[in-house]
């Protein structure tokens, strides 16, 4: 027995229970690791994007939108991907350890057919999917046979992502942070090489910095089979690959399919908002990449936070405890409101230095430095967005988000982007504005959510469903 943020969690054919208080220092023991690992996942982004704006400003936009493509697509995995864990953890609060692993073993087959679809999608519709954002030909050049080359690594990262969730949702957190070290560190050996070459190797590009990533998500996908039989005792069988199972799915995709609808009408909207950068011409769109990839710095901390709530409130939620899981939340949105706050601020002091690592381009340079700015006003919406919608996930009210929140999306996010920036003439500062206005306008209609409580009928139905499906005398 393993105790993990107040939880005292059975390895195997035990119940999870949650006493009444957590402790500050067993919340942190979750968020560490997993804040360890997103900032890796930052640093291979990162790494990637400077590698790229080495090669030419060109290269650095096909790469970033090259890999906002990659994450739309990656969407298709998220109808299941988004409520794995949460059911998972559900049971495993309930004490049902079987059917968590069950659900377990469902969401690698889901990970087979969305993530081969996305695959495909990514190897035959690269180029007409590049040209809806209006890419520039120097750009699209670049971006099309890049996609093309990351298609597999779809495939891999749906079943990575499955393995790695399921392993937080037995609050393994230190177990994923270690497979993320070895898989990143492969995948940043193997970059700078095959992009840049070696000697009188000339090297690949973009393809090459794809062909990293596919090596280091194989070594990854390894590294979690063999954590699933060490840690879990879970030894998927061939037919866990393939066959789906309708029973574990259902109350899976009731928490995916709006989770992943939400996910999507966002990406959608975004997308739309970089086809209005795109207009702005190559410069505005450089500009954006390398200001998104200091925003992800500053977002890392809330991500963290707001995973580990997720997780941990789905535990509370299976074993009854509603009043902890309410209290927990407001506690969670204050920490993570600070400390966002707090690195936002420190990003835009310094972001005149941090920017000289992409470019020396003194237009992109002072355009970037006013976005990080902004940032702080972005970042800070989006973690009080991004807290608050995992725990109501967590409870089961994961409709909510998506209803409340399309209409922003379409309005404030997208149509926002294309009004202040390209209409009025804003510029990327417009468009930066109405991405503020769109989380704070989300986030507080969440928040409202929460507060009063709405999501408390959703939470007892999830219980009442745990009692359903234990096991006799239970």
């Amino acid at each position: 027995m393993r105790r993990y943020a107040g939880l005292h969690v059975c390895l195997r054919g035990g119940a999870v229970s949650a006493p009444r208080a957590f402790k500050a220092a067993d919340i942190r023991a979750l968020v560490l690791p997993l804040f360890i690992e997103l900032s890796l996942g930052m640093l291979v982004g990162l790494a990637g994007t400077t590698l790229a704006s080495r090669i030419s400003d060109a290269a650095g936009g096909g790469f970033a939108l090259a890999n906002h493509l990659f994450g739309l697509l990656f969407m298709i995995f998220r109808l299941v991907g988004a409520g794995v864990s949460v059911v998972i953890t559900q049971n495993l609060g309930a004490g049902h350890r079987d059917e968590a692993d069950r659900v377990a073993r469902a969401a690698l087959a889901s990970g087979t057919w969305m993530g081969g679809l996305a695959a495909l999608l990514a190897a035959v519709g690269a180029l007409p999917l590049l040209k809806l954002l209006n890419a520039p030909p120097d750009v699209l050049e670049l971006a099309a046979p890049f996609l093309q080359c990351l298609a597999l690594a779809l495939l891999l990262d749906a079943w990575n992502a499955c393995m790695a969730g399921v392993m937080r949702a037995h609050l393994r957190n230190r177990d994923t942070l270690q497979v993320m070290v070895v898989m990143h560190f492969t995948h940043l050996a193997l970059a700078w090489p095959l992009m840049h070459g070696w000697g009188d190797w000339s090297g690949w590009g973009l393809p090459g910095f794809a062909l990293a990533v596919i090596v280091s998500r194989v070594v990854g996908m390894a590294l979690h089979l063999w954590l699933w039989r060490l840690r879990l005792g879970l030894r998927p069988a061939w037919a866990d690959w393939w066959r789906v199972r309708r029973a574990q799915l259902v109350p899976v995709l009731h928490i995916g399919l709006p989770g992943a609808a939400e996910n999507l009408a966002w990406e959608l909207a975004f997308m739309v908002s970089v086809a209005a950068v795109g207009v702005l011409g190559t410069q505005a769109l450089a500009t954006q990449t390398y200001v998104l990839q200091f925003n992800m710095w500053i977002l890392i901390s809330g991500m963290a936070i707001g995973i580990t709530v997720e997780m941990v409130v789905g535990h509370l939620i299976g074993a009854r405890q509603l009043r902890q899981a309410h209290d927990l939340v407001r506690k969670a949105q204050t920490i993570g409101l600070g400390v966002t706050l707090l690195v936002a601020c420190v990003m835009a002091l310094a972001g005149p230095w941090l920017l000289r690592l992409f470019t020396q381009d003194p237009h992109i340079l002072q355009e970037g430095s006013r976005l990080l700015w902004l940032s702080i006003l972005l970042e800070t919406g989006r973690t009080f967005n991004l807290i608050v919608i995992g725990a109501l996930r967590a409870t089961g009210d994961s409709r909510y988000p998506f209803y409340a929140g399309a209409g922003s999306m379409a309005v404030v996010l997208a149509g926002g982007s294309w009004l202040l920036g390209v209409h009025w003439g804003w510029g990327l500062a417009g468009v930066w504005m109405a991405y503020a206005a769109d989380e704070w306008i989300r986030g507080l209609l969440m928040w409202r959510r929460w507060l009063t409580q709405g999501w408390m009928p959703y939470a007892r139905k999830t219980h009442a469903r745990m009692r359903a499906q234990a096991p006799a005398g239970h």
